[in-house]
């Protein structure tokens, strides 16, 4: 979450209530729907798993695009905006935890992502060309 801490300051019963909404009306569903799992929450964000390379990219995006319609009579500096990262990689498995190099570049690529945005690795990115092919604008496709 963006300026989280700006928005506890702020509104701090409210914040977690919506952040608390978002997670149980539309996040969970969502990761579901895409073959996921959450993995754990972290105050601020969430970590979690799909299969796919694909499947993370579709599921961020319903997430974005939900985000801004749930916020959008907000006044800026009030709205709860993610960044999310995706990542392809190694990971170690504790339990129902995960760790690794595949979660740590994720975490990098949230902080590299713009607010509201998403960040992928290049191997996300050429899996979701190759598989997606035909929801990508055509000046992509020509790239």
């Amino acid at each position: 979450m963006v300026g989280n801490i700006r928005l506890i300051r702020l509104d701090e019963v409210g914040t977690v209530t919506r952040q608390s909404a978002c997670l149980k009306e539309f996040f969970t569903p969502a990761i579901k729907e895409f073959g996921g799992r959450l993995v754990k929450t972290t105050g601020d964000g969430y970590l979690v798993e799909l299969l796919s390379a694909v499947d993370p990219v579709l599921c961020a995006v319903n997430v974005q695009r939900e985000m801004i319609a749930r916020e959008q009579d907000l006044r800026f500096r009030h709205k709860i905006v993610y960044r999310i990262g995706i990542n392809v990689g190694e990971i170690t498995y504790d339990g129902d935890d995960m760790f690794g190099d595949g979660v740590n570049v994720a975490a990098l690529f949230e902080l590299l992502a713009d607010p509201g945005g998403i960040h992928i690795s290049k191997p996300v990115f050429e899996n979701v060309r190759a598989n997606l092919i035909w929801a990508l604008p055509i000046w992509v496709r020509r790239m």
